[in-house]
């Protein structure tokens, strides 16, 4: 029976038997759902942790200097822990120290960080984050000014007391006002508004534009550190490679500058986005270790259905098997018939898979902030994972009709 013919004999069994057909490719289905879903949202997490995570906390190729992690990647030990806490805070001579030793070009900020209380004739905005940092923060952070400017080192350097407001900030103080010139009070004292940064989004559903911006020399820095004392030194390079190198430099640098001998733990600690990426990079190697396991279950019970359905279209079609044979058909054709067919029924159940993964992954995409992205080659495992289980699941059944002698068949009623 030639190729063709003996698809259109399957696709019309599926027709005409919709809902056994269905049952019977749940199996697949489900297995391939899952492949593409997951696949997709991975891969997804993968690019929102990358360009939107790392980049929002820390920023593309940057690190920084502080005296212990912010971001907590679940592998260190209390110990380790303990052993932070108890590391000298980082101080604005550390950063003046780097900043006249480092020999490979980077941009370098010094910042401090913490919650304030915000007021503007008579509006309160609470748990609102100060950033008090040098000139160049808005450069290593990549900041849009969406109206007005932001400070300048000259600004800094006389402690100026100015701020520049994040998006959401500045329409939940002004609403619709012109916010520059305004004076703003940040924990009573007054600040006079110059820019507001363009809009940043979200981050795991929290605004990212709910902060205010001043000099490291502001009044407002009494607000956050004690005096000298910062919470890091943020460096940026041009490449990753320049970064890593920096990394090493600097961590000489502050050995050295702290008097540390060779065998003495670090005092300080870097942190950077692959570092914090760590953390995701290691639960998406275990979504993807487990990914197999679990399709290949869905895919063993959808094959195991799809030969049950086979070895029973065999039962029913014993008779014309037996013309098939009395009219010259060979052992060979009757076996590619049914793994055809067999092959047909599992691959309809992975292209129905494929469209249910990709309408998941689309809603992930339209209803979460995860930009879900469709990995082309789990489409093209998807059809390959059909057909191979189909065929597997189909050479039974095929041989046991190609076996069937044609003048029994013949009189199998």
């Amino acid at each position: 029976m030639p190729f063709f013919e003996a698809v259109r004999l399957a696709w019309d069994s599926i027709i005409a038997q919709k809902l056994k057909s269905f049952f019977s490719l749940v199996g697949v289905l489900i297995g391939v759902t899952f492949l593409i879903a997951v696949v997709s949202i991975v891969q997804g997490m993968n690019v929102y942790m990358t360009d939107k995570f790392a980049g929002a906390l820390i920023g593309v190729n940057t690190f920084q200097v502080r005296s212990q992690p912010n971001i907590q990647t679940g592998d260190n030990s209390d110990e380790q822990w303990r052993q932070w806490q108890r590391n000298p805070r980082v101080t604005i001579e550390d950063a003046a120290f780097i900043k006249e030793r480092l020999s490979i070009p980077a941009t370098i900020a010094s910042a401090g960080y913490d919650q304030v209380t915000l007021s503007w004739q008579g509006k309160v905005a609470k748990q609102i984050q100060v950033n008090t940092v040098e000139a160049d923060f808005f450069k290593i952070k990549h900041y849009d000014i969406a109206e007005g400017r932001a400070f300048s080192p000259q600004e800094v350097n006389i402690g100026a007391a100015v701020v520049v407001l994040g998006s959401e900030l500045g329409e939940r103080l002004f609403g619709g006002r012109d916010p520059i010139g305004q004076t703003i009070a940040i924990g009573g004292l007054p600040h006079r508004v110059i820019g507001v940064v363009a809009k940043q989004g979200t981050l795991f559903g929290i605004s990212l534009d709910k902060f205010v911006i001043t000099p490291i020399t502001s009044p407002a820095r009494r607000l956050v550190n004690r005096p000298h004392i910062i919470d890091d030194i943020q460096i940026q390079t041009a490449s990753p490679d320049q970064m890593r190198a920096a990394m090493e430099e600097v961590t000489v640098l502050m050995r050295g500058r702290r008097g540390l001998r060779p065998g003495q733990p670090d005092n300080f600690h870097l942190e950077s986005a692959e570092g914090a990426l760590s953390g995701w990079e290691k639960i998406s190697k275990v979504l993807f270790l487990a990914l197999p396991g679990l399709v290949a279950i869905s895919l063993i019970v959808g094959g195991i259905v799809i030969m049950n359905i086979m070895l029973m279209a065999v039962t029913e079609r014993t008779r014309e098997i037996g013309v098939r044979k009395a009219l010259g058909a060979k052992r060979r054709d009757i076996m590619a018939q049914f793994l055809v067919e067999s092959a047909t029924l599992s691959v309809t159940g992975a292209v129905m898979g494929i469209g249910t993964g990709l309408l998941l992954a689309f809603a992930v995409r339209a209803f979460t902030p995860l930009p879900a992205a469709v990995a082309p080659w789990s489409i093209i495992v998807g059809v390959v994972l059909g057909i191979v289980v189909g065929m597997v699941a189909g050479v039974y059944p095929a041989r046991q009709a190609s076996r069937l002698d044609p003048i029994a068949a013949l009189r199998q009623e």
